[in-house]
């Protein structure tokens, strides 16, 4: 127990040094877009082809996890990222932001499906939703700080953000070759699969369902969180600092709420009532940000809504991984696949609509969260994802 604590300890401290170096750059994205005269078409083409990138390779990647390990593809992804962050930071033409964005999507494809697998084989049933719950509470955390580090670097210089982002990425790599182990699996029954066989487990009815929902809330998310910074800072004129206030304590809340409340809220709802809530919740809130027009309205809004989305994830993540058996890297593959396929289209069509009207992402958004939210109702518990109420501390 206690080297399983010191190894989730380890992969955490990884995953939140990774995220801390994403949550660097948001604040200063809109003034680098400004500085290069680019339109939210451009800005949601961008974000789209990171999402493409993370689409392409995720099915490969979520094979590879299971065939080479979980720590080599963490290492590598963890690599591969803090590439992406340095070339952005020297970027100054489209083709090198671009390919910068690029290589971001395939390091995030490398990095999810194997710390989900990894969390997955060092964790029982009834610690898996603490422990995943704790993964999204370390990604939060890293926005928590991010933000904020990279709004004062930002007057340093506008570029200064992603370099030290680069720098944390390789040293989240370093410190993941040094510490961590690879975890043992147990591979009886495991396969290799064939990709017409693979394709048709995506149609499994085990399965169908729950990717469904993954596609449909990311298609709605991305296009709100993508536009969200050139939103406050269209609208409102809000700075650099503003804007990683607002993310800052969003992600302080969500952080809290995923610590303090996700594991409960798993045992005593469900993954999938959950879920449910947590699609409605965040689709409210993101229509009343088109609404409310004073500063600490949307400052609080903002803040509030992030608890939906740092629920709605975790909740996802941890019910595929309880009924996916053996499957863990296909499973986590196939979790980053539709995630990117609505990633690819979210923030397009968002990046559109935002240079016809600036609430319009927001109300696509809502559409989506509601569509998902209906779809929560056709879908039943998987018997693997119930834990015995006996075994609830």
């Amino acid at each position: 127990m206690l080297r399983q604590n010191i190894t989730l300890t380890i992969l955490l401290l990884n995953l939140f040094i990774a995220f801390l170096g994403i949550g660097l750059v948001i604040p200063v994205t809109p003034t680098i877009m400004n500085e290069l005269n680019l339109s939210g078409s451009i800005v949601g083409y961008m974000v789209a082809a990171f999402a493409v990138a993370q689409l392409v390779v995720s099915p490969i990647a979520g094979r590879w996890v299971d065939k080479f390990g979980r720590k080599r593809m963490i290492i590598i992804g963890l690599f591969i990222f803090g590439s992406s962050e340095l070339l952005f930071g020297v970027g100054n033409t489209l083709s090198v932001l671009f390919l910068s964005r690029i290589l971001g999507g395939i390091s995030a494809a490398f990095i999810m499906p194997a710390v989900t697998a990894f969390i997955a084989d060092t964790t029982s049933l009834e610690t898996r939703s603490k422990a995943l719950g704790y993964m999204s509470a370390a990604i939060s955390t890293g926005f928590i700080i991010g933000p904020g580090i990279g709004g004062f670097l930002a007057e340093i210089g506008t570029r200064i953000p992603f370099f030290f982002a680069g720098a944390l990425g390789f040293s989240a790599a370093i410190l993941s070759i040094i510490t961590l182990k690879e975890p043992k699996r147990n591979l009886q029954g495991e396969e290799e699969l064939e990709p017409k066989a693979r394709l048709n487990r995506i149609f499994s009815p085990v399965y169908f369902i729950s990717f469904m929902i993954i596609l449909i809330s990311a298609f709605g998310l991305s296009s709100f969180e993508s536009l969200f910074a050139l939103f406050v800072d269209h609208k409102f004129g809000f700075t650099p600092q503003d804007i990683a206030i607002m993310i800052t304590g969003g992600a302080i809340v969500g952080a809290i709420a995923q610590v303090a409340l996700f594991d409960r809220l798993t045992r005593w709802l469900g993954e999938i009532r959950l879920i449910r809530y947590s699609l409605i919740f965040s689709a409210i809130l993101v229509f009343l940000l088109t609404i409310v027009n004073h500063y600490y309205m949307v400052l609080f809004t903002t803040i509030i809504v992030f608890i939906g989305f740092d629920l709605m994830r975790p909740a996802v993540t941890t019910y595929l991984s309880k009924i996916a058996g053996n499957e863990q890297g296909f499973v986590g593959g196939m979790n980053s696949m539709f995630t990117s396929i609505g990633n690819v289209f979210g923030p397009i069509i968002g990046g559109i609509l935002f240079d016809m009207n600036l609430n319009y992402p927001f109300y696509f958004a809502t559409i989506f969260l509601a569509i998902g939210t209906g779809l929560t109702l056709a879908w039943k518990q998987h018997p693997l994802a119930k834990v015995s109420p006996a075994k609830i501390n």
